[in-house]
């Protein structure tokens, strides 16, 4: 198939839906990390660890080749990330050991890495029109990370070989994708390196945005700190607290509440896809401290049922805050910056949804899984909070300034 026979419209959904497939992946093998230390008999630090490598690939990638589509193209990068993932999944199969899993989740993570800005911006290239594109970039994360762990989940309850499946599954998706994706037409010129120094320089482990909205993007980190971690919670500690406060231990269920997280979440940004970005921000920012409230109040009464309210509630915050913050950066950045702005999106996203996880991870050694929780809980509403007011007093200031604007204007 030649490429010109894929539209750019065609494209535009092939695009979204690899990004969807891609997130589904980072969250599968998270319903499996009870099966792999009952059969291998590792202790909870090791699963901190097997989390942590991960991030720790991802974020690496992100910030050395997060950028690299804005230089040599989408599909280049697009194409040889899926097919690294397909490779990962490969890995987690032959997995026998601890170190096979460590393994194929450095794999994964910096397939991961490398695709996510490439993606994000990819989306934003081929969009129909200005709202599609920042909808679908808040949708595809969550969305998939909820339908990764449900689906992983399911299989791992019910279905033959919950080791293999999944994955098998995923790496034949992967394999599709980066052939569909290699078919269709490069979304936007490439720039290319000028020198062999140009190329070190743009490979140099660096987080940046433009100057032009450098206010904009301070303004929002509180909001991406207050989702991912909240994420982050969900994904690293909701197993455990299903069987130490609930006690309940059914894969389904695990999988269902991170599925209800990011389920929301993915609703929320499609209720909130025409409402104004500073109004779903900030509204979306004061629904995610309301729902983590919620989370602290099910552990303190050890309902699962409130448990439950309070994912869908804060993970309905999540997603609308974060379609506020994709669509505000999406309308302030250029076609050659949005490989580098979105890979320090998310950069900062997976520093938030890493690094506080693998500090509960080791502290419920010493302070215990419902104090830590607790804790946790906490310091996202702060960020949440602090979120809705950061954004309220900068739109209170950018219409203060547009107001003397306009009374400079008729004087």
């Amino acid at each position: 198939m030649r490429a010109r026979q894929i539209p750019r419209a065609v494209a535009f959904w092939i695009v979204a839906t690899a990004f969807f497939v891609l997130m589904s992946g980072a969250a599968a093998p998270s319903p499996l990390y009870s099966v792999y230390q009952e059969q291998w008999g590792f202790s909870s630090i090791t699963l901190t660890v097997i989390f942590a490598v991960y991030v720790v690939a991802l974020l690496t990638s992100l910030l050395t080749v997060g950028a690299l589509s804005d230089h040599i193209g989408r599909k280049p990068v697009l194409a040889a990330s899926l097919v690294t993932l397909a490779v990962a999944m490969v890995v987690f199969v032959l997995a026998d050991s601890v170190p096979w899993l460590i393994a194929a989740r450095i794999l994964q993570g910096l397939a991961t890495g490398a695709a996510t800005g490439a993606f994000t911006a990819t989306v934003i290239d081929l969009q129909p029109d200005e709202s599609r594109g920042p909808l679908l970039n808040s949708i595809a994360p969550t969305a998939g990370l909820a339908t990764g762990a449900l689906g992983s989940g399911l299989l791992v309850q019910f279905a033959p070989a919950p080791m293999t499946l999944v994955y098998v599954v995923l790496a034949i998706a992967y394999l599709a994708f980066a052939a569909l994706i290699a078919a269709m037409p490069e979304p936007t010129p490439a720039d290319g390196f000028a020198s062999r120094a140009h190329l070190f320089a743009a490979l140099r482990p660096k987080v940046s945005v433009p100057p032009a909205i450098r206010r904009t993007f301070t303004t929002i980190v509180p909001c991406l700190i207050a989702s991912w971690s909240l994420g982050g919670l969900y994904l690293s500690l909701s197993p455990s607290i299903t069987a130490s406060v609930f006690d309940v231990r059914n894969h389904v269920i695990g999988g269902a509440e991170i599925f209800t997280l990011f389920g929301a979440g993915a609703f929320g940004a499609y209720v909130a896809r025409n409402t104004a970005p500073r109004i779903v921000m900030v509204g979306g920012s004061v629904t995610l401290a309301a729902g983590v409230g919620i989370t602290v109040t099910s552990l303190l009464v050890e309902s699962i049922a409130v448990f439950f309210v309070g994912a869908a509630v804060s993970g309905f915050g999540f997603g609308t805050a974060f379609l506020g913050a994709m669509k505000t950066l999406g309308a302030l950045t250029l076609p050659h910056e949005r490989g580098q702005v979105f890979a320090t999106v998310f950069a900062v996203s997976y520093t938030a949804f890493s690094v506080p996880a693998v500090i509960a991870g080791f502290a419920i050694g010493s302070a215990g899984l419902l104090t830590t929780a607790e804790v946790y809980s906490a310091a996202v509403i702060a960020f949440a909070l602090l979120a809705a007011l950061a954004f309220t007093l900068l739109a209170r200031r950018e219409a203060q300034a547009l107001a003397r604007e306009e009374c400079l204007a008729a004087a």
